[in-house]
């Protein structure tokens, strides 16, 4: 840590001297660190500071990847500047102390989960677990719905189509690739439009010593959109595909159930039937989304038969009724 980004740290914390610091993550493409800083003096006995510094030459990533990666960073200041506390104790999220953004560095001085009482993270989720991050995402989706995202991504979500034209064209799945623009405008034109977190896996999630509550992090891809996005992707995160299909049912209403209670708790007059209705009917949508950008990401195997190769092949033939009617003749 230089001398520049320890002052910053200091005059956002008010603390007298940085005892130590310690690297939790670096961010992708060496774009720099996620630390966990220890303090002396001020209020604050320890922070995480996210400290970003846009790579120059033949360091940093290509054209496309880098313009996204940069904007990513823009949206997550913007986000704890204007929206950040917006967000109530039933969808936690660390409190900021300091933004600094100037130049090729952002440096963002946020709230130590694990001290606030969240240490624990999980790797594979029981039902109990999966319900605390639907019930973190109702609360958020509630809290944000018809809200414009002014200053955040127009579109949230790291994988959504317009910023992925090169894994779409390296896709080898025509039928899917073709009905790409389609799912797309799917979930663009949904009446019923909030804030999806934008990278909801359950990586980003901190629970409760006794798992009772959760708190979340990492706006970098927060914007507009349909809510059911996060909640497939969140879903995708958690449970191997055939465990995801057999208990989708019992989560997805547990979903709608508390984001209905959370709605009312808010005071948010909306038609909620049709909300969920047209949410619900997404579901598949959404998950067939993902899955189009990560056949496009990665030449990994996919199972003929799988949970997500169904899923796709029932939404395709919803975008082309009339061509599925000749086949079948």
């Amino acid at each position: 840590m230089n001398s520049h980004t320890e002052h910053l740290i200091k005059q956002q914390t008010g603390a007298e001297r940085i005892l130590r610091s310690q690297v939790i993550q670096n961010l992708w493409s060496g774009y720099g660190q996620i630390m966990r800083v220890e303090l002396q003096g001020g209020n604050h006995r320890q922070v995480i500071v996210k400290h970003v510094r846009y790579p120059s030459g033949k360091s940093r990533s290509s054209g496309v990847s880098h313009d996204r990666k940069v904007r990513s960073y823009q949206v997550e200041v913007a986000w704890y500047k204007s929206w950040a506390e917006k967000c109530n104790q039933f969808c936690r999220i660390p409190g900021c102390l300091g933004v600094h953004n100037e130049g090729p560095e952002v440096v963002i001085v946020l709230e130590d989960l694990n001290l606030a009482g969240y240490p624990r993270r999980h790797k594979g989720a029981s039902q109990q677990i999966a319900n605390l991050g639907l019930r973190w995402l109702a609360y958020f989706h509630a809290s944000f719905l018809g809200e414009k995202p002014r200053g955040l991504w127009k579109t949230g979500t790291y994988w959504h189509l317009a910023t992925r034209k090169e894994e779409l064209e390296r896709m080898s799945d025509l039928p899917l690739k073709n009905a790409a623009s389609e799912i797309d405008a799917l979930l663009r034109g949904c009446r019923y439009q909030t804030f999806v977190h934008g990278d909801a896996k359950l990586a980003n999630f901190c629970f409760c010593s006794d798992n009772r509550a959760v708190a979340a992090l990492d706006f970098q891809y927060v914007g507009g959109g349909c809510g059911i996005r996060d909640v497939a992707y969140f879903l995708d995160s958690c449970f191997t595909e055939d465990t995801c299909e057999r208990l989708a049912p019992a989560l997805l209403d547990f979903y709608f159930s508390s984001l209905k209670k959370a709605l009312i708790e808010q005071k948010k007059h909306v038609d909620f039937p049709a909300l969920e209705k047209e949410w619900r009917n997404m579901y598949p949508v959404a998950w067939t989304d993902f899955y189009r950008f990560l056949k496009g990401w990665t030449s990994s195997y996919w199972n003929p038969s799988s949970y997500s190769e169904r899923m796709a092949k029932g939404v395709i033939e919803r975008l082309n009724p009339t061509k599925q009617t000749k086949k079948k003749k």
